[in-house]
């Protein structure tokens, strides 16, 4: 089974950096990793070609025309080659095993998502090259120092339990199971089905309602809320619309209730 991993990014060639560090370190590596550029500068080309030779990259790229993820995703995922696809933002750090995870529990019926622990800005500040390769920032111990591990429950999600019980959480675990777009997995097959992401959706929630629409096909999800640990590196949002994310919410209720499965402004047209 051919894997590939889909990194979202729009110009933070910095945050990228440290992204791609982190999956040199992957106990297991997926063939191939796709970044998925929503319109960024030269910057993060030259960065990609530094790292030659380390990762098996393919530059997936559009021009910026204001906020077009799930447009640029979606030709990510109507260029793989994979079997299964693996989906984390370009601003989140994969622990260790994190590839080898999504793996093991991949089937071709189902869709595995989980969960991230959101760092603060001083925190993210903090992160070296160095915290990177050495794993330090995977570390409950120096996370819990810098304050951000401040109850039970965020210490499980980074990490603290040794990875058999953790793996038993999950499975007990009573949260209720929706796509997010920063740690999750399924076969490519499973997107071509429900036609991948909806274009006319901008920001707030655009994962969710691909997450409804696979399960609305009947593809069960699985999460990953404490075996495959996730950092999020603080970042601004200026493009957060308020009034997008309440019509995303609409569309999200209105995906459930008539049980939609197809995306009218989707995949297709990049295939």
């Amino acid at each position: 089974m051919k894997t590939e991993l889909i990194v979202t990014t729009y110009n933070a060639p910095h945050t990228l950096n440290l992204v791609l560090m982190a999956l040199l370190s992957q106990s297991l590596r997926p063939d191939s990793v796709a970044i998925a550029d929503d319109g960024s500068g030269p910057e993060t080309r030259e960065l990609l070609e530094s790292f030659n030779g380390k990762l098996q990259l393919r530059h997936v790229w559009h021009p910026d025309n204001g906020f077009g993820k799930n447009e640029i995703l979606n030709k990510a995922i109507a260029s793989s080659d994979a079997e299964l696809l693996i989906f984390i933002d370009g601003d989140c750090l994969a622990s260790p095993r994190f590839i080898e995870r999504h793996v093991a529990l991949a089937h071709p019926d189902r869709f595995s998502t989980g969960s991230v622990v959101r760092l603060s800005e001083k925190t993210t500040n903090l992160i070296s090259e160095k915290d990177i390769q050495t794993a330090r920032v995977f570390d409950t111990n120096w996370l819990s120092a810098q304050g951000e591990l401040n109850s039970p429950s965020k210490k499980l999600k980074a990490g603290k339990a040794a990875f058999p019980i953790a793996a038993f959480l999950d499975r007990i675990s009573p949260v209720k199971i929706t796509w997010s777009g920063g740690n999750a997995s399924t076969s490519r097959a499973q997107l071509i089905k429900v036609n991948g992401f909806d274009e006319t959706m901008r920001y707030g929630g655009e994962d969710k309602e691909l997450g409804s629409r696979l399960l609305n096909a009947g593809v069960k999800g699985q999460f990953l809320r404490y075996s495959a640990p996730l950092l999020h590196m603080h970042h601004a949002r200026g493009y957060v619309d308020p009034e997008i994310v309440k019509q995303n919410r609409a569309k999200i209720e209105e995906t459930r209730r008539i049980s939609r499965v197809w995306a009218d402004n989707g995949l297709d047209k990049h295939l």
